[in-house]
């Protein structure tokens, strides 16, 4: 029997998506109306996507090797399977270039998320990362179910709560002095105390869920949506598999000066923020912002939760 995360019933609504308040592809705003739908409670955790490999034998992007013919150029010691890791820098650095915090790490992959020697060993419930989005897509038609699609993911983390409102929560970072998600701590690349004492993921629940019942809809993980990424939502038809940024995710091609996909590689959008988002680089530990993201990517700092459609009469 497959068991995977318990799921939330959405229910139908209309809201407006989008923000005109901070990135220029979080425009223009627009109304949206969202069928009811059911949504993970939370990412996918380390236990279940261990399940779903288990189960599968199932090989992820980052443990397989890069294709010679998509990276021309590339040195051979670099085509070897691996992931983006996050690493602090010893002081400040120049916010425009992602390099400065970034290392590509060979054999790193869900199962060793910061590289060679690092485990899931006793995280087995933080959520699952160096994870491609078709290493999302194959989970979730394992699960019996799909990729949220953006708007689907914008409306439930609001949990109800009116898009007038900059947070999921409301309009303050912290109401009350209560840290509400897992975002950076400190001076960003170099300076983080933690969120609740916790570096880098956090267990799931760790945090308080939204109205609905959702956890870590903003911070820890970006999570992977179905849509492809557009610069605004002029292009967005507001439907799955359709054309649609914080460089705080970085594209695999870009692991070495020399690689060079071509202009094809396709994005797809990111919702949510994670735990190295910092107001003073990459304010979008919000509901209305989102971040391009090529999908054979697989970073530190990516996960993804599922979706299910409901009967219209639900």
């Amino acid at each position: 029997m497959i068991s995977t995360t318990p799921m939330v019933r959405v229910p139908a609504g209309e809201f407006v998506m989008g923000s005109s308040d901070f990135y220029p592809d979080e425009g223009p705003r627009h109304l949206v109306r969202v069928p009811a739908f059911e949504l993970d409670e939370h990412p996918v955790s380390n236990a279940e996507f261990a399940a779903f490999i288990g189960e599968t034998g199932y090989i992820t992007v980052a443990e397989r090797p890069l294709d010679p013919e998509e990276f021309p150029g590339l040195p051979h010691r670099d085509l070897a399977p691996g992931g983006l890791v996050f690493t602090p820098s010893s002081g400040p650095v120049d916010l425009g270039n992602w390099r400065q915090w970034w290392r590509w790490a060979p054999g790193a992959c869900w199962r060793q998320p910061l590289g060679p020697g690092s485990s899931i060993e006793g995280r087995e419930d933080h959520p699952a990362v160096q994870l491609s989005f078709a290493d999302a897509c194959a989970y979730s038609v394992w699960a019996g179910k799909r990729l949220p699609d953006e708007a689907e993911w914008e409306f439930a983390s609001r949990g109800g709560l009116s898009d007038a409102f900059t947070y999921a929560w409301g309009d303050e970072p912290r109401p009350d002095g209560v840290l509400m998600a897992n975002t950076w701590q400190g001076r960003f690349p170099y300076i983080n105390t933690g969120a609740r004492g916790w570096k880098g993921t956090s267990p799931v629940r760790t945090f308080p869920p939204n109205a609905y019942g959702l956890f870590d809809m903003i911070g820890n993980v970006w999570e992977w949506t179905d849509n492809y990424y557009s610069p605004s939502h002029h292009a967005r038809t507001g439907t799955r598999g359709r054309p649609g940024g914080c460089s705080c995710s970085p594209h695999r091609e870009k692991t070495a000066e020399s690689a060079d996909p071509g202009a094809g590689t396709r994005r797809r959008v990111l919702k949510g923020g994670s735990h190295l988002c910092a107001p003073e680089y990459c304010l979008r530990y919000r509901p209305s912002a989102r971040s391009p993201q090529t999908e054979d990517t697989a970073t530190s700092h990516i996960g993804f939760r599922c979706a299910r459609s409901l009967p219209a009469a639900q």
